[in-house]
């Protein structure tokens, strides 16, 4: 990474698990992705990380407990970490791509 500036077209895409595949840069205690969910992507647990980002495109809906919200094309998401606000995500469209900054797990969470 060059200093104040990541080209995420220079690294790879790694797919973590089915439907979902990212670009990762960690930076200090943040992790900066560019994240891509299919149609096929299912969480199999509800996620208690918090997330910063925004959607780049296609359209996400993402499940705070039974609260169903839609995110599209330009929407920012804001979710703090903890059981409070845990979610799962799914996109709604074949395709949505997200740009994300989270801070990196100590392990205790």
């Amino acid at each position: 990474m060059e200093k104040y500036k990541i080209d995420f077209e220079s690294l790879p895409w790694e797919t973590p698990v089915p439907g979902l595949r990212v670009k990762t840069i960690n930076d200090g205690n943040k992790q900066i992705r560019l994240a891509e969910f299919s149609s096929v992507f299912e969480e199999s647990k509800w996620c208690e990380k918090g997330h910063v980002g925004i959607v780049i495109q296609g359209e996400l809906e993402i499940d705070f407990h039974g609260t169903l919200i839609q995110y599209s094309m330009g929407n920012a998401i804001s979710i703090p970490r903890g059981v409070d606000h845990r979610h799962k995500a799914r996109s709604i469209t074949p395709t949505t791509t997200l740009f994300l900054v989270e801070e990196i797990s100590d392990g205790t969470d």
